[in-house]
């Protein structure tokens, strides 16, 4: 019998990328010397929100992981996430979807001589 994975699991891309985001915001929080509990504060959040997001829960906000990297001057880097213009699939996918050439409209000019 072939055991199935739960519903709720991740891909191994997708996890290893939160456990890293996760690994990543604890990191900064050390260098910059904050608890858990200072920066929960700062963040609006209880200190167990922190202590999911250090561990890269996939369960914990967006808006949660967003605003601890916004408090820790970190949000910068956030507007490449998924920007269009460093989309290259996407891209190659609109040029090949695209039309070749506009299509004249077949609608015969009226002319005004009455």
């Amino acid at each position: 019998m072939v055991a199935r994975k739960p519903a709720n699991s991740l891909p191994a891309p997708v996890e290893a990328s939160l456990k890293k985001l996760g690994s990543n915001i604890k990191t900064a929080r050390l260098r910059r010397v904050i608890t858990m509990q200072e920066l929960a504060e700062k963040v609006g959040v209880s200190r167990q929100i922190i202590a999911a997001i250090e561990k890269g829960n996939a369960t914990t906000s967006i808006g949660s992981y967003i605003k601890t990297l916004w408090m820790l001057n970190l949000l910068d880097d956030l507007h490449y996430v998924a920007d269009p213009d460093n989309d290259e699939e996407g891209k190659t996918l609109e040029r090949i979807n695209r039309p070749s050439k506009a299509v004249k409209s077949q609608r015969q000019e009226l002319d005004n001589d009455f």
